[in-house]
C-alpha cells in the first residue's frame, strides 16, 4: 500500500510540472547574415514574441542563406518546411507579380516618394499576400540599389561590355536586359559572391550595406554614384500558421513585427552613407556623374521600359504608381 502511495504521489508531482499547452514553433529563413542590421531585427522580434506570449511563440531563425534564396525560402513555406521567411521585394514579386514595381529603376527616387507610395498600396498588396496563402508582417528595406562593378562604369555604353548579376527566377527581366544590349547573367545573390570571384559576373546592383554586408565590394571595388531603386523587403509568414497562433496574441505579434521591421528601416537610412565611406576606407571608388550623363542613364533606362511593363510588371500596377507619383510631386 505504501508503494502504490508513493508511486501515486511522484505521478502528480511529475504531471504537475509538465506544461500541456505546448509552444508553437516558427521557422524564419533570410539571406542576410548574421550580425546584419536586418538578422538583428529578426532576432529582436523572435525575442519580442516569445516574451508576449509567456514563450508559447518560440522562433528558429535560418540566417545568411541556409534555407536558401528568396525562392528557395518561398517554396519551402509553401510546404511547410519553413514557416515565415524574410523576403527581398524579388521574393515578393514572386508572390504578387505587383510588387516588382519597385525594382523599376529610376521609377521611385527618394526615401520620400517610397514612403508615400508604400502607404497607398501596402493594404492592397497585403490583401493580395493573404489571397495567396501569406501573412505579411511588416514592411521594412535593404536600401537603395547602386551599381557596383570590377571596372569603372560611368555611361551605359560602359556597362554594355560587362556582364551583369540578375535575379535569377524571373526570366522577363533577364530577356528584357539583354534585349537591350547587355549581358546578363541570372544568379540567386546567394551565388553573388562565387560568380565575382570566378568571374562569372562582373557587376552587381545592391544596397551600399549589403555590399558591404557581404563583401561583395572588395571584388566589385568601383560603384556608380546613382540610385537605381529602392529595393523594398518584407517579413512574411504562411497563412495556415498565422492563423494557427491565438487570436488574443494576434495584434501583440503583429506590433512587436512591425516594431523591428520600423527600427530596421530607420537604421538602415542612417547607415547607407556610413557603409560607403567604409567602403572607401577599403579601396572602394566611387564614381560620380552630372546631369548629362544621368539623363543618358534615364533615357536608356526608359527606352527598356516596354518590354518590361507588361511582362514582368503588371500595366496596372505601373500605370497607378506613375499617378501616385505625380500627384507626390505636384
Amino acid at each position: 500500500m505504501k508503494k502504490i502511495k508513493f508511486i501515486f504521489t511522484a505521478a502528480i508531482v511529475f504531471f504537475s510540472g509538465l506544461n500541456f499547452s505546448s509552444a508553437q514553433t516558427i521557422k524564419i529563413g533570410t539571406i542576410a547574415p548574421k550580425g546584419s542590421v536586418w538578422h538583428n531585427a529578426l532576432r529582436d522580434m523572435a525575442e519580442e514574441w516569445k516574451n508576449v506570449s509567456n514563450g508559447k511563440i518560440q522562433v528558429q531563425l535560418y540566417a545568411g542563406g541556409v534555407a536558401g534564396d528568396d525562392l528557395d525560402m518561398v517554396r519551402k513555406m509553401r510546404i511547410n518546411q519553413l514557416q515565415g521567411a524574410a523576403l527581398t521585394g524579388h521574393g515578393l514579386a514572386s508572390i504578387v507579380k505587383e510588387i516588382g514595381i519597385f525594382q523599376l529603376p529610376m521609377l521611385v527616387r527618394s526615401d520620400e516618394e517610397l514612403d508615400y507610395t508604400l502607404q497607398r498600396l501596402a493594404p492592397k498588396f497585403n490583401a493580395d499576400m493573404e489571397e495567396k496563402g501569406f501573412k505579411l508582417l511588416y514592411w521594412s528595406e535593404i536600401g537603395w540599389v547602386y551599381l557596383f562593378s570590377k571596372t569603372k562604369v560611368t555611361k551605359p555604353a560602359d556597362l554594355k561590355t560587362l556582364k551583369m548579376w540578375v535575379w535569377s527566377g524571373d526570366p522577363s527581366w533577364t530577356d528584357a536586359i539583354k534585349n537591350a544590349g547587355y549581358k546578363p547573367v541570372a544568379l540567386p545573390p546567394t551565388e553573388i559572391h562565387t560568380g565575382l570571384s570566378s568571374g562569372l559576373i562582373e557587376t552587381v546592383s545592391a544596397p551600399p550595406v549589403a555590399a558591404l554586408s557581404y563583401q561583395w565590394f572588395g571584388l566589385a571595388d568601383n560603384m556608380l554614384s546613382m540610385k537605381w531603386a529602392p529595393l523594398t523587403a518584407a517579413v512574411v509568414i504562411s497563412k495556415k500558421t498565422w492563423d494557427k497562433i491565438p487570436r488574443d496574441l494576434q495584434p501583440k505579434i503583429l506590433l512587436a513585427a512591425v516594431r523591428a521591421g520600423t527600427k530596421a528601416k530607420e537604421e538602415i537610412r542612417k547607415l547607407e552613407s556610413e557603409a560607403i565611406k567604409s567602403m572607401q576606407g577599403y579601396g572602394l571608388k566611387v564614381t560620380k556623374i552630372d546631369t548629362t550623363t544621368t539623363k543618358e542613364w534615364e533615357n536608356e533606362i526608359q527606352s527598356v521600359f516596354p518590354q518590361i511593363i507588361g511582362n514582368a510588371i503588371p500595366t496596372d500596377i505601373y500605370k497607378e504608381v506613375v499617378e501616385i507619383l505625380k500627384d507626390f510631386r505636384k
